[in-house]
């Protein structure tokens, strides 16, 4: 993990448990624990079909979280990485790495610092099937 333009370091431990929170959330596919440290506006965003792009707002994303398998449930074994943390005044971006078998995801976690904590605001997400 490197961090990067860190000056408010006490942050980063706030920013680390909200990784922890988010790999707890996928690893289990818990659609509540992910919309207690997501903003109720943000969007998800990955690649589609081509050279389209793909915006879901979170609510809808977290609807479609509520119908998968979870990694837990399927007796995947967790590889959950902190890649980098960024922190510039009050906002963050975390890359995280972790497996949702059959892939291998990467997200970039775009962070404000609202209401006395860190929430997420924008996913924007590539998946890769392991091989």
């Amino acid at each position: 993990m490197t961090l990067q333009n860190t000056p408010l370091t006490g942050n980063i431990d706030e920013l680390v448990a909200l990784a922890k929170t988010y790999f707890d959330a996928a690893y289990a596919m818990d659609a509540d624990t992910f919309a207690t440290i997501f903003d109720p506006a943000a969007l998800v965003t990955r690649r589609g079909d081509g050279d389209s792009v793909v915006v879901t707002p979170v609510a809808a994303w977290l609807d479609a979280v509520r119908s998968l398998t979870s990694p837990q449930d399927a007796g995947s074994v967790r590889a959950d990485q902190i890649l980098s943390i960024a922190i510039v005044s009050d906002m963050a971006l975390l890359k995280l790495r972790l497996r949702i078998p059959p892939r291998e995801v990467t997200d970039l976690l775009s962070c404000f610092y609202l209401n006395g904590r860190w929430q997420i605001v924008q996913k924007v997400f590539a998946a890769e099937i392991l091989a």
